[in-house]
């Protein structure tokens, strides 16, 4: 009977494999739990992220003046005309 310690490596083999099979599955079950936590942390930040940046543009959009909004220049020259001569000087008044 030859064949008994053969069977017996088989087996033993078969019993092996499916020892470390369960173990690898374990550990990607925790991998992939631990990854998703990480993943929702990550996404909950950039999206907070995202909510206080929109929040600051209103704010700044907000203190500017209606004139700006509109795209007007805050230059307060602009309706009196030419403020200096042909040679780049200004006038005097």
């Amino acid at each position: 009977m030859p064949y008994i310690p053969t069977l017996a490596l088989i087996l033993f083999g078969l019993v092996a494999l499916v020892a470390v099979t369960v173990r690898v599955i374990g550990s990607l079950r925790r991998f992939r739990a631990a990854s998703t936590l990480v993943g929702d942390r990550v996404g909950d930040g950039a999206g907070l992220l995202k909510a206080r940046f929109a929040a600051l543009s209103l704010a700044v959009a907000e203190r500017r003046p209606d004139q700006a909004r509109q795209g007007e220049p805050r230059v307060p020259s602009v309706d009196r005309g030419r403020q200096e001569d042909s040679r780049g000087f200004p006038r005097s008044y």
